[in-house]
């Protein structure tokens, strides 16, 4: 996405790589800077929980999803979230090989239990849907 590989590898988000506004060639007058770093994608697949830790600016950490069967679900009409079990990858947009891989992104549409949400209309309601 944002990332590029320079020819002394490693994955940068700067522009020094692009050309100018003009169409010239852009001189790299120094070197990558750490806050410049670029990682690889998780590529977070459905599956039984799997995450790896990630080492951020001031030693802080985030956890990078590997594979993830549950998440967190909104119904904004209703203004609440439950956290739901995912049952399938079922379209996306960029790519009909993310869904055959069952790769989980932004803007995939997914089925899920909604068992968690039905209860909480129930008891809020009390209609069974």
């Amino acid at each position: 996405s944002f990332c590029t590989l320079l020819p002394s590898m490693g994955i940068v988000r700067s522009r020094l790589h692009k050309r100018k506004v003009t169409g010239g060639k852009r001189k790299i007058h120094r070197k990558k800077r750490k806050h410049e770093l670029g990682r690889l994608p998780g590529n977070t697949r459905l599956g039984a929980r799997r995450v790896s830790s990630v080492r951020t600016r001031g030693g802080n950490h985030k956890v990078r999803g590997l594979r993830l069967d549950t998440g967190n679900f909104s119904w904004p009409t209703e203004s609440v979230a439950q956290r739901a079990r995912i049952l399938d990858v079922m379209y996306n947009a960029t790519s009909n090989e993310l869904v055959r891989t069952k790769t989980l992104v932004k803007g995939a549409v997914i089925l899920i239990d909604a068992t968690p949400l039905k209860q909480w209309y129930y008891k809020r309601y009390g209609v069974v849907l």
